[in-house]
């Protein structure tokens, strides 16, 4: 038991944050536990479990996006919302790039993990949670129609029946819903390129799917790609389109607006201390 626990630490030292099923993956593409749910539930899960509440692991290197907090944003007055304001201040990164850049994913679970390169470049990163709403694909089609500019919509997830079939889904959803943008889909991952690539480990196709009977062979979750393969797919699909001297240019004049906005809000605080005395 303490080489699967040498096992965790070690693999999340070097790629974090993960999910606990990329963790259970790794652990069986590196031959330390065995493919079975019975590991990944009564090993990998209450290990983790156990590591995380001894702080033998930073509850940090876990990511687990299914469930979070619902609060409007506040403050303590309006000087802090200001200063708030000026320090977290972003040009919208797009706004002048030739395209529109949007990052879907079938597990919510795995949110945070590809978050850190959405948010770095300020591409919406959309998550269906298996088949999305019909609600969801028409608000964001309309979001897509309101670029008024080509969008390139990059897809991750499981290769299954149903992880072959969503994509599609989606597709032919923000087509309908946004009949006249010009799209351009993209399935990322999970691909059979990347499971020879990568080795990664395999699970035996749910025979209750219903489209499993047009599908050869074991699938394969995303989950299983690691963390930073995972990023660096995201990262790679988003940097084709980046136009760098717009890129530059966008970030020059943010630094300056970010500048002028905390002189502002610095010199508006001061005064307002100056009248309460």
């Amino acid at each position: 038991m303490e080489r699967i626990r040498t096992a965790i630490y070690d693999t999340l030292a070097a790629d974090n944050p993960a999910t606990v099923r990329q963790v259970f993956y790794r652990l069986v593409s590196a031959g330390v536990i065995a493919k079975t749910e019975a590991e990944y539930k009564t090993t990998v899960t209450r290990l983790l479990t156990e590591m995380r509440r001894a702080r033998e692991v930073p509850f940090g290197w876990i990511s687990d996006n299914t469930r979070w907090m619902r609060k409007p944003t506040t403050f303590d007055s309006y000087e802090d919302a200001l200063l708030s304001t000026a320090r977290t201040y972003r040009r919208a990164l797009w706004q002048e790039q030739p395209v529109y850049v949007e990052v879907w994913l079938e597990k919510d679970a795995l949110a945070g993990v590809l978050y850190e390169v959405t948010e770095k470049w300020d591409v919406p990163l959309m998550v269906t949670r298996g088949y999305p709403s019909l609600t969801y694909l028409h608000e964001a089609a309309e979001s897509v129609a309101y670029q008024e500019k080509p969008a390139f919509i990059y897809y991750f997830g499981d290769l299954d029946p149903s992880g072959l079939d969503i994509p599609k889904k989606v597709e032919a959803g923000l087509r309908e819903f946004a009949p006249e943008a010009e799209i351009h889909f993209e399935r990322v991952a999970v691909t059979p390129v990347q499971i020879k690539r990568w080795q990664l480990p395999t699970r035996p196709t749910k025979k209750t799917d219903s489209r499993s009977k047009s599908f050869t062979g074991e699938s394969v979750e995303v989950d299983a790609i690691p963390s930073h393969d995972l990023r660096a797919l995201a990262r790679e699909c988003i940097d084709r389109h980046i136009d760098r001297e717009v890129l530059a240019r966008v970030q020059l004049v943010e630094k300056s607006e970010r500048a002028t906005l905390l002189s502002y809000a610095r010199s508006l605080t001061a005064e307002l201390e100056e009248s309460v005395q």
